[in-house]
């Protein structure tokens, strides 16, 4: 229809200047909007272009369009196509109308009207601090958070270490002096050992403590004790001299773990404070709906009283029966707002329990929540000097970013720590005991040999007039090694018999590249974070300006929005008098009486957006907490 209208005048030019004939025979009208044919009808082939006001066309006649001349002054406009100017579009419903039925129940879906909740503003932020999802995640990322740092600090704790075992070996005999005269020798033995190590928390040594007894047993009669008893007791420590002596891997997770729950805590804020202006956003948003909602029954019942007036008028012959109709479209109208304005209310009551509900079983659910507080908060008078100090000094975003910018710092002095040779200075020292029982075949063996072998000397010894070889005298054990495992724990303690080592170990790497190149990445990354926290104090900046700017716009709107307000009250008084009167029309009271409705919901709109923007003043500056009295505690 728009072409059409676009052409007509070009037409109407065409038919004045070149004198066409303004009629034909009868035969086919050219079809309206409003008797277009349905999906799959045709329409007339002849071009729009040709067809003159209150032309007719005759199937299979060929129009010839008239030249058109241009008129000082006035542009002609190019026809468009026909299936431009009429469009096949399918019949959908026609002739729909909805049938008459009474008015549904206000009510709302799930919710017991009759059960009314007060809620205020506090409660409603303690409730969703408590029960809201995000706030707990939030907490148990904290948590989470301490214990890698206990977990981290658990790298120092002390291990303690045994190893108890039995053993028995049967090794063949390959020499004369093995022994054994069975041709083996077997030997069994019960071990024990214990391990005590750590690591140091101060310049990355670590120090170790080895522990062993053993009971054994052997056939060998070489051995002069048997069973025997021996125990040793050793300690060493390594200390870095040069790399990990300053910092070290585990100094360097620590550090990393407290910076993360740091972090963590940032977080767990930055959360709370959107959710605290989310509660106070979807607060005013319920305070709002419920006020409309009320505004339009208020229309409603003002259209009803309106229009029992002007049936009385019309009973009394003073005013047309068509404008009882027009009453009645009214209240109609204000009906429909009604159960908009419903809808509205259910919606903001289900996000705000969405907020502060503990699941979805919750008794909440099902009441009818009723705000408390006052609606006409004042905005805060600051300065934009004093909001951005209050936002560099309390937004968590600058706090995270801090944050990161010390882990990148420790994460730079560690691979500045790898990137130096490595020397260790190592150290031990250790003590042996030993005791156990005499093994007499050992003296038998030795002794049997060289008696036969003395006497035989000495009888030679005889004959040739010399004197005998003194006696020998036999083996001997000395006394402190006789006993079992309690001497043996004896001679351990004495410290007789010990060892110690002393010595320096170097680990020079000819190229290091590994290490350079992660110092080179870790310093590329702190530039990074430095100019990340440039960006993000430029967007903070502007969020302040914002904010502080909607505060100042939406009071002045308030101011307006109240005077209009005023005014529509006044004008709709005075219609609703002139009317009666006989000086106004019922339309122009039925406007006013529109122009209020609108005008009373929009101050309330304008007051709960102040209420919602102090609320994003409140977040912008990083001051929620403190403003509403939240104490952040998460351990």
């Amino acid at each position: 229809m728009t072409g059409m209208l676009l052409c007509l005048p070009v037409i109407a030019s065409a038919q004045q200047q070149t004198g066409a004939p303004t009629s034909q025979p009868p035969a086919q009208s050219i079809p309206t909007s409003d008797s277009l044919p349905s999906s799959g009808g045709s329409l007339p082939t002849a071009p729009a272009s040709n067809i003159q006001p209150g032309q007719t066309i005759v199937p299979g006649q060929t129009i010839t369009a008239p030249p058109l001349t241009r008129t000082p002054g006035r542009e002609s406009v190019a026809s468009p196509a026909p299936q431009e100017l009429l469009p096949d579009v399918p019949a959908i419903a026609p002739d729909y109308q909805a049938p008459q039925r009474p008015l549904p129940e206000m009510s709302r879906v799930g919710v017991d009207l009759a059960d009314q909740k007060p809620l205020s503003l506090r409660e409603a932020l303690e409730m969703a601090l408590v029960n809201n999802k995000d706030i707990e995640v939030a907490r148990s990322n904290v948590k989470i958070a301490e214990f890698d740092l206990k977990g981290a600090r658990g790298i120092y704790d002390p291990r303690l270490t045994s190893l108890s075992y039995y053993e028995r070996s049967v090794t063949p005999s390959a020499s004369f002096l093995s022994g054994s005269s069975t041709g083996e020798v077997v030997q069994s033995d019960y071990t024990g050992t214990v391990r005590f190590e750590g690591l140091a928390p101060k310049y990355g040594g670590g120090y170790r403590v080895d522990f062993s007894s053993i009971r054994l047993i052997t056939n060998n009669q070489f051995t002069a004790i048997n069973p025997q008893y021996p125990t040793a007791l050793t300690f060493s420590y390594t200390q870095p001299l040069w790399r990990g002596f300053g910092f070290d891997i585990n100094r360097r997770q620590i550090e990393v773990a407290k910076k993360s729950l740091s972090l963590t805590d940032a977080q767990f804020r930055q959360r709370t404070i959107e959710t605290i202006t989310s509660v106070q956003r979807t607060y005013w948003d319920l305070v709002y709906a419920l006020r409309n909602l009320q505004i339009q029954r208020d229309a409603v019942r003002d259209a009803r009283l309106q229009l029992e007036h002007n049936k009385r008028l019309v009973q009394e012959g003073l005013l047309a029966p068509i404008d009882v109709v027009a009453a009645d479209a009214q209240v109609s109208g204000f009906e429909q707002s009604v159960y908009t304005a419903l809808e509205d209310v259910s919606r903001a009551e289900n996000n705000l329990k969405n907020l502060i509900a503990e699941n979805r079983d919750a008794a909440i659910w099902n009441v009818s929540l009723v705000p408390t507080d006052a609606v006409d908060l004042t905005p805060p008078l600051i300065s934009l000097e004093d909001a951005m100090q209050a936002a560099v000094e309390n937004r968590p975003e600058l706090k995270q970013s801090e944050v990161l910018r010390e882990i990148n710092q420790i994460d730079q002095r560690y691979f500045r720590e790898q990137t130096k040779p490595q020397i260790d200075l190592i150290g031990s020292y250790g003590v042996v005991g030993l005791a156990g029982t005499l093994n007499p075949n050992a003296s038998n063996i030795l002794n049997s040999t060289n008696a036969q072998l003395r006497d035989r000397i000495n009888q030679l010894s005889i004959l040739n007039g010399l004197q005998p070889l003194p006696a020998t005298p036999p083996l001997a054990v000395q006394g402190d090694l006789l006993g079992g495992y309690g001497q043996s724990l004896l001679n351990l303690g004495a410290n007789r018999y010990n060892n110690f080592r002393v010595g320096v170990q170097l680990n020079i790497p000819l190229w290091n590249r590994t290490a350079e190149a992660q110092l080179g990445r870790s310093l590329v990354e702190g530039g990074r974070i430095q100019t990340q926290r440039e960006q993000l104090e430029q967007l903070i900046q502007v969020d302040v300006r914002n904010a502080l700017q909607i505060v100042r716009t939406v009071e002045s709107r308030l101011r307006a929005a109240a005077a209009a307000r005023n005014a529509s009250e006044q004008q709709y008084a005075s219609e609703q008098r002139r009317f009666d009167a006989g000086q106004s029309t019922l339309f122009l009271v039925l406007e006013r009486q529109t122009a209020l409705t609108t005008a009373r919901g929009n101050e309330l709109r304008a007051q709960t957006d102040l209420n919602k923007a102090i609320a994003e003043l409140q977040r912008a500056t990083g001051n929620s907490l403190q403003a509403n009295d939240v104490i952040v505690r998460v351990r």
